[in-house]
């Protein structure tokens, strides 16, 4: 179905670990705003809409956002790679170390876990839309 080409559109090479700046950067991962919501909207709201190109610019928008959740998590991974947990600890990232090491967990910032509240899907296309540009911070 899809091509993947096993690199990042945009290589990112963090040089200087910092848990602090990593424990926000995972909310745009998993958070209310990220981009497990935006890939799991997009995707979601594909199926109940009319007009075939339309459903198939979901499906694009919708896949692309995924390719932002692997950047994100590569942000994350190479944010905190090779911190003690002592550096974890003083940086306020010791909750996320203790349950999920270094995994990549979608959470908000406050610790708060990824779940389905996080996004709409009403099947109806002008509703759906419009979440879309909100959700996104577009102005109608």
């Amino acid at each position: 179905m899809w091509n993947y080409e096993k690199r990042l559109q945009y290589p990112i090479n963090i040089t200087r670990p910092n848990a602090k700046i990593a424990q926000i950067i995972m909310s745009q991962y998993g958070g209310p705003d990220g981009e497990m919501g935006a890939s799991m909207r997009y995707l979601s709201q594909r199926y109940s809409m009319p007009n075939r190109k339309v459903a198939g610019v979901l499906t694009d928008i919708g896949t692309e956002e995924l390719a932002h959740l692997e950047m994100v998590a590569t942000i994350v991974r190479q944010l905190t790679k090779g911190l003690s947990a002592e550096e974890l600890e003083a940086a306020g990232f010791a909750p996320y170390y203790v349950d999920h090491t270094a995994g990549i967990w979608p959470q908000a910032a406050g610790g708060i876990p990824f779940n389905a509240c996080e996004f709409q899907s009403k099947g109806d296309a002008i509703t759906d839309l419009f979440e879309d540009m909100a959700a996104d911070g577009a102005i109608i």
